[in-house]
């Protein structure tokens, strides 16, 4: 037997020896309690392609998995989470690779009160000055290690104090302390309770604490002195009348010089707009923000993605179809300016444009620039100056109108048409901005109660070309096609291919195989990925190419 097939056996056995634990512990009720949890293991094999730039594979075989168990008894509850990586999959960063125990917590809650022990996620407000957080898609996990209280005194009141140390792959970093209050008026003023105007009130403050360190200035022989505390205040608010909405947050950072600003010491600011309206059948939203020097970690030597205490909320539309999503937006927490606009309205059933079912459409743009700045030095000065109402380089705009149509009790099909301008500064590179057109037609068509078929087409025209200097695998002109069937309820079948027929290169082919039975799925995969960025709200890594088998299985009890 190969070492491989040797190693796929052991995963087996470990997934049934845990199994025949959780199962265990269902059955005995521990102290009274229930048992709860999830397990998933992806697993993927990738060989050398030198047209998509994919390298080999050391390990051959590169699996990522966990296990989360939780036990609930009344207000009490605890819980874990096994993680291996072993070796992690390609994209997910290598100081991952090992195996333990990752996340563990008790916690107690009442109606007025609750404290969290050990790892905990927490987010203030929009999360401007602390958003903690996992997304294990993105390999990201700045989970906090320590101690959170939720005091509730009066309804109407929350009140929010932490302290702790982020998650840096296997280890804790950093020092963290937070507090946060909201405050519903028409909870504690009586004459506001049976009000159509509903307002809230909110107000944070975080702080970090770090070492000094050595970090010299621009100026030969002179060190930078740095701030020991860092301390980011935001205020925010939430008002509501019938169908409409209007929502505020604005946020400021002490100076914070750091790798991710080359050590100035600007303080930051951050501010955040959206106004909607809603009612039946109809729904519109603009967003706007701006972000100045707003990066917040709790290591200011540390690049990348982790240790991250703060979060910009991201105000581009997170696109699912392939070509409209090649291009994400990876917010510029160091400066950006940028609006959104978002309207849905469906035409009713047996109107001119409805027919006999109805018609959706959804319109969204959105355009995000740079900051209008004046550089007045470099490391160890405030770095530069900024107008407020200025904007610089166009980072990023798009526009997309997409029309959702029922033609018969068993078809339904969606056409998309998205225009998008793309400057690859925004990930660190240089070159024309980048103007995409981009076509999507999706059809489903369901046979019977247990067979569903869906076709998609997609079409992108692009007026980058591919430089092998650059080596950016998404320029040029692509066309795609999709077919995915579902039957008999448990199992679906899918084929697609991406094919950059003009100034690009690539073939990627995608054939894919599923089955569900009640809280389980079991996928696997084999075909090409591009390299490329993958983002989700905003935050995004690096994808490497890949050429192989995939395979993935998931469960909860």
């Amino acid at each position: 037997m190969s070492r491989k097939a040797i190693k796929l056996v052991a995963i087996a056995l470990i997934l049934n020896f845990q199994f025949s634990i959780i199962n265990s512990l269902q059955a005995q009720g521990i102290l009274g309690g229930h048992v709860t949890g999830n397990i998933q293991f992806d697993g993927q094999i990738s060989r050398r392609d030198s047209v998509i730039g994919s390298d080999n594979v050391p390990e051959k075989l590169l699996s990522n998995a966990r296990a989360d168990i939780l036990y609930t008894n009344g207000n009490f509850s605890a819980g874990l989470r096994y993680e291996a990586y072993l070796n992690p999959l390609l994209g997910f960063n290598s100081q991952y690779t090992g195996q333990g125990i990752a996340n563990y917590f008790v916690s107690y809650k009442t109606q007025t009160f609750a404290v969290t022990a050990g790892h905990f996620y927490e987010q203030f407000g929009n999360g401007m000055t602390l958003r903690a957080y996992e997304d294990r898609f993105l390999g990201i996990d700045n989970a906090i290690r320590g101690l959170n209280v939720t005091y509730r005194p009066w309804n109407g009141v929350t009140l929010k104090g932490l302290v702790g140390q982020q998650r840096y792959y296997w280890d804790t970093r950093g020092l963290v302390r937070g507090l946060d209050a909201e405050i519903s008026l028409n909870d504690i003023v009586s004459n506001w309770n049976e009000s159509k105007t509903r307002l809230t009130l909110g107000g944070s403050f975080v702080s970090k604490y770090e070492g000094d360190e050595t970090i010299l200035s621009d100026i030969s022989g002179y060190k930078l002195n740095l701030p020991l505390n860092v301390g980011a205040a935001s205020v925010r608010m939430d008002l509501a009348h019938g169908g409409f909405g209007l929502q505020a947050e604005y946020a400021r950072k002490g100076q914070d010089p750091s790798i991710m600003n080359n050590y100035i010491y600007k303080n930051g600011e951050a501010l955040w707009l959206s106004a909607s309206y809603s009612q039946k059948g109809l729904s519109a939203n603009i967003q706007a923000k701006r972000v100045d020097n707003m990066g917040f970690k709790s290591v200011r030597s540390v690049s990348g993605e982790m240790l991250y205490i703060n979060y910009t909320p991201s105000i581009t539309k997170q696109h699912t179809y392939a070509f409209l999503s090649m291009y994400p937006y990876a917010t510029q927490s160091t400066g950006e300016m940028g609006l959104q606009c978002d309207f849905i309205y469906k035409f009713k059933k047996e109107s001119l444009f409805g027919g006999k079912y109805g018609t959706d459409i959804h319109l969204n743009a959105s355009l995000i620039t740079g900051l209008d700045t004046t550089v007045i030095g470099g490391k160890g000065t405030d770095g530069y100056t900024s107008s407020f109402f200025g904007t610089g380089d166009t980072y990023y705009g798009d526009i997309s109108l997409e029309v959702a149509k029922k033609l018969s009790n068993k078809v339904k099909c969606t056409a998309t048409y998205g225009y998008m301008i793309f400057n690859p500064i925004v990930e660190g590179h240089e070159g024309d901005i980048h103007h995409n057109h981009i076509l999507v037609g999706d059809v489903t068509w369901k046979i019977n109660r247990k067979n569903v078929i869906r076709f998609e087409a997609e079409w992108m025209a692009s007026d980058s070309k591919y430089d092998a200097a650059i080596d950016d695998k998404r320029a040029g002109d692509w066309i795609m096609g999709l077919v995915e069937y579902n039957f008999t309820s448990n199992w679906f079948v899918s084929f697609s291919d991406q094919y950059a027929y003009n100034d690009g290169i690539g073939n990627y082919y995608n054939i894919s195989i599923g089955y569900t039975k009640g809280a389980t799925r079991l996928q696997v995969g084999y075909g090409k990925q591009r390299e490329g960025i993958i983002c989700i709200g905003g935050v995004c890594r690096q994808v490497p190419a890949s050429n192989g088998l995939t395979f993935s299985l998931t469960t909860s009890f």
